[in-house]
């Protein structure tokens, strides 16, 4: 293998996503409803799975912190754990909306393909009690999740880490936006 090439091919798929002709606009757009959400007095409630929990969790954090956005993330243990022993774990999202979202919130939801439960039954359930959702996907364009969001981020790919990578610039580029700017202290 090339290794060189390898990764001059790898950081080009990157930026092929990155730079999508409409994706400035959609992230106006997810701003725009965030910043909605926030002066009606909601939330922006953050979960995914696997290594998109993770970048949900970041993403709360930042919006929380930086981007004075009131938001929560449902990925921890403890709570998914009780939420998926009582409710069954294609519930626990859709379970824990229940107890936590109210109407005008914003959902947002990551996941690479898309298509497990858990993630799709949260965003019926949001669609259905006047939550927006913003979604981030990959693989299939018809996805079930991406189906069910407002605003929808996908990449047409397969790999991981790509997928996650870019759906984690994409979610901090947002934050930046309501911040004003990509440079600030955190303090």
């Amino acid at each position: 293998m090339n290794e060189k090439k390898f990764l001059v091919d790898y950081f080009d798929e990157c930026k092929k996503f990155i730079n999508q002709s409409d994706i400035a606009d959609k992230i106006i757009e997810a701003k725009k409803v965030i910043l909605t959400t926030k002066e009606c007095g909601g939330q922006v409630i953050f979960a995914g799975n696997g290594a998109s929990a993770s970048i949900a969790n970041h993403a709360s954090l930042d919006f929380t912190k930086q981007g004075k956005v009131r938001s929560v993330n449902f990925n921890e243990s403890a709570f998914i754990t009780a939420f998926s022993n009582d409710y069954g774990y294609e519930n626990w999202i859709e379970k824990a909306l229940g107890f936590y979202a109210t109407a005008g919130d914003t959902l947002i939801l990551v996941s690479c393909s898309g298509s497990s439960p858990n993630v799709v039954n949260a965003a019926r359930y949001a669609n259905n009690n006047d939550i927006n959702v913003i979604t981030f996907t990959g693989f299939d364009s018809e996805n079930p999740l991406k189906l069910q969001g407002d605003i929808n981020f996908w990449l047409d790919c397969r790999a991981y880490n790509i997928i996650e990578g870019v759906h984690q610039l994409w979610l901090l580029a947002i934050c930046d936006l309501i911040i004003g700017k990509s440079e600030y202290s955190v303090s």
